[in-house]
């Protein structure tokens, strides 16, 4: 056994001919100077250690022999002998997306389970975020916050560790008992309890001289005590100034890259929801029992804008360079408002989709556009947007083009109106839509057309079963 444990040119790591001296035995003289004639420096503790691969192994070889005194007693290892880390890269990021900024979520020393988000990258589009590959301790960040990483850049690096930090038992212990409290409280008054009282209190006597007055004028006023506030003076003029994330940058930059390349000009028309909100009451309870979902005025807006599309190609249309690209397919946007920014995911092959598939595609896509989850390919394309500002109360607006699109229909919210119909004064639920376009590629006769057909497939749906 001697000779095995230190075979080789190399000698074992010191925890290895510590782990053989641990008990007393036979072998624990002998092996301790065979170790020290071969290798001086297992005595004098300075060994360079083998590769991980072979300290695993030599110590399995070890752990195998049995030694003791009159009796057989096995070695013990434990599971890990290094401690081992990982560094954690920059993900893959779509074609599109070639940079993005750190924003961490965890700090140094932080314990995270596997697949906890660590940071999350903001790229132009969304956020991407980076989970750990295994349960740990984040060493060290290799990236500040804020900072601008590439794929494959080297981000964290983590410690491996499968045991979860222990609570603090002097701490559950210092936390005094809610109970001891609240049960100790009612017994208070059974010191002084006793026979319950048969004869009333005995009534004071009214005293016979009148009661001294003070004339009011010579009451002097004291004056209240200033307290003082803790907090900042009303009316303290400050500022705070925060750094934009990528997302609002690319949002601002596209924005302003529509109004210096477009020629925006935006038509404008009246719908009247009497029709689709009837329907929408009448089927809202059948619909969400068989879908699950609520039937709302998105899915309507969005059909009617693929049926005018389909009559008004124009508008699909987007201008490259010094060519019109006509597309075949129509893929539209909706804007989706996030706490990061505006997202516009997309809603593909409409034309083919029905109002059930509409509201099943926009409540996905929602959902994930609210928790951070969109991915590059879920908004990259479409042909069309639209965007229903009537959901924060806004009665007019004239929206800006999404680019390299041509145009963006806008929503507004419903209000209740005197209208002219039949020669009669009716009160009906009215929506302003608006239409902003191209006018280099779209003009006024096709804008115009493109909104009635709106109009009339929202006013009565059957004109979309008629294709009218």
């Amino acid at each position: 056994m001697a000779a095995m444990l230190v075979q080789g040119s190399r000698c074992l790591p010191r925890y290895v001919c510590r782990l053989t001296l641990l008990r007393n035995s036979p072998w624990k003289r002998k092996i301790n100077n065979l170790a020290k004639e071969k290798h001086p420096s297992c005595a004098t503790r300075q060994v360079s250690p083998l590769k991980h691969s072979e300290n695993l192994r030599l110590l399995q070889n070890v752990s195998k022999l049995q030694v003791g005194r009159g009796g057989r007693q096995s070695f013990h290892q434990s599971a890990v002998f290094y401690d081992e880390f990982k560094i954690v890269n920059t993900p893959t990021f779509a074609e599109s997306v070639t940079e993005g900024d750190v924003r961490w979520e965890k700090a140094v020393g932080d314990y995270v389970k596997e697949d906890d988000v660590v940071c999350e990258i903001e790229t132009d589009k969304t956020s991407i975020p980076v989970p750990s590959p295994a349960a740990g301790y984040v060493e060290e960040l290799l990236v500040q916050d804020g900072d601008r990483v590439e794929p494959h850049q080297p981000l964290f690096k983590l410690k491996l560790s499968g045991d979860a930090p222990a609570a603090s038992a002097e701490k559950v212990a210092s936390e005094p008992a809610p109970n001891a409290t609240t049960e100790s409280a009612p017994a208070a008054p059974a010191a002084g309890s006793g026979p319950i009282p048969t004869t009333p209190p005995p009534v004071q006597p009214l005293p016979s001289a009148p009661t001294a007055s003070v004339p009011v004028a010579t009451i002097k006023p004291t004056q209240a005590t200033p307290q003082s506030t803790a907090g900042p003076v009303g009316g303290a003029r400050t500022e705070t100034r925060v750094k934009m994330n990528r997302m609002r940058l690319r949002i601002a930059e596209r924005l302003k890259e529509a109004q210096n390349t477009c020629a925006m000009l935006t038509t404008f028309n009246e719908i009247d929801m009497s029709n689709i909100m009837d329907m929408r009451s009448c089927y809202k309870d059948a619909f969400q029992k068989k879908y699950g979902l609520k039937l709302g005025f998105m899915s309507a807006f969005v059909k009617a804008s693929a049926f005018a599309l389909e009559d008004q190609p124009a508008v699909n249309a987007v201008i490259d360079d010094k060519e019109i690209v006509y597309r075949d397919y129509i893929d539209i946007s909706v804007a989706v408002s996030t706490p990061k920014g505006l997202v516009v995911p997309v809603l593909r092959n409409v034309a083919k989709m029905n109002y059930a598939d509409i509201e099943i595609e926009i409540a996905a896509l929602g959902e994930k556009a609210r928790a951070g989850a969109l991915a590059i390919e879920d908004m990259d394309g479409g042909t069309f947007t639209i965007s229903n500002g009537g959901v924060f109360g806004s009665l007019f607006g004239t929206p800006i083009i999404n680019p390299p699109q041509s145009a963006i229909l806008g929503m507004h919210r419903i209000d209740q109106k005197a209208v002219v119909v039949n020669g009669k004064i009716e009160i009906r639920p009215m929506m302003f839509v608006a239409l902003t376009y191209d006018h280099r590629l779209i003009d006024g006769r096709e804008a115009v057309t493109f909104l009635r057909k709106i109009k009339s497939a929202i006013e009565d749906p059957r004109v979309l079963l008629l294709n009218l």
